[in-house]
């Protein structure tokens, strides 16, 4: 669980007079050129201390005495993943939101941005490598978390029927049936190459027939803007290495009105989902996924949740692009 001591967004040791000092302590909290470029770059995304160390080249104590720094002024939250703790940007008090606003017109360096990209790179290598030696066992270490039967029909009640139609990382292929009934035409997009052809395999069995099938990130769909009326993501995001970039993407593939249903576990502390399944994330807090949203346009529509026998939560979430 995600943990945030703001105070500027609590009132519960508020009293009269109590907010100078609040605010003198936010803004000294932010008050240094290195602190506020780790904002900056955590508006993006969540990133691990080992990480934030690479790409501000410090060692690690120098980094964690800033990061606590900004965790004490409740400008940052952490999580715990396995042995790491991944932190991201936190507060939604008008003064914050200002300074945030602020920061994040401001580029990033070229070399941060490189450094960026390399740790994106890795992660997405590792949930390549994970699919490409596993693949043949998707559906036996899937079914240890959620079985598509659990979400997959709460997923297909929500969907608007349109012209066209994307699910991101299809799986097994079991969706694509759903979305070839209620679409002219569907693109089914994912990284791995070993999934892929697992999912036409799927298509080709069914006879799904107007489906094109595409090897790559949802770069591809941004690609093609404006061009999706609705967008699938089902038990997608905990693979991906960049969960904020997927929403970016995907609002730019949108159709003004179009949805976007994402069907995802919320968070959890069941560690061994790393390795028996290739998650990268332990699910999500659905304020999270809300968060990544709006920061990418889009505006909350229906939502269902429920809880599984093994413990795990299922979230199915929809947004709308305006």
């Amino acid at each position: 669980m995600l943990e945030s001591s703001n105070p500027l967004d609590s009132t519960a040791e508020s009293g009269p007079g109590a907010e100078i000092p609040q605010l003198a302590a936010t803004l000294k909290a932010a008050g240094d050129p290195l602190r506020l470029e780790i904002l900056r770059l955590l508006s993006q995304d969540s990133y691990s201390v080992l990480e934030l160390c690479r790409i501000f080249d410090l060692r690690q104590p120098a980094l964690s005495h800033h990061l606590k720094v900004l965790a004490q002024a409740g400008l940052v939250s952490k999580r715990r993943e396995g042995n790491n703790l991944f932190y991201r940007r936190a507060g939604s008090s008008p003064l914050l939101l200002q300074l945030f606003a602020s920061l994040d017109q401001l580029p990033l360096s070229a070399e941060r941005a490189q450094s960026v990209a390399r740790i994106a790179e890795e992660r997405a290598e590792v949930s390549r490598r994970f699919f490409a030696d596993y693949g043949n066992r998707f559906r036996e270490q899937q079914e240890l978390i959620a079985s598509y039967s659990v979400y997959g029909p709460q997923v297909a009640q929500l969907l608007k029927p349109g012209r066209h139609a994307i699910e991101v990382g299809p799986g097994e292929g079991e969706f694509l049936e759903e979305l070839t009934s209620r679409f002219s035409t569907v693109t089914a997009l994912d990284l791995s190459p070993t999934m892929l052809e697992r999912a036409q395999a799927f298509a080709d069995e069914e006879k799904l027939s107007n489906i094109e099938f595409v090897c790559c990130d949802t770069r591809a769909a941004a690609a093609r803007p404006g061009s999706a009326d609705s967008i699938v993501v089902n038990m997608v995001l905990h693979h991906t290495p960049e969960p904020a970039q997927i929403f970016r993407d995907l609002h730019t593939a949108l159709k003004d009105g179009g949805q976007l249903l994402v069907a995802e576990l919320q968070d959890h502390s069941q560690h061994w989902a790393r390795e028996a399944c290739g998650d990268l994330w332990l699910g999500f807090a659905p304020e999270q996924l809300t968060e990544w949203a709006e920061t990418a346009g889009l505006i909350n529509g229906r939502s269902v949740y429920s809880a599984l026998r093994n413990g795990f939560q299922i979230q199915i979430r929809e947004f709308i692009k305006p």
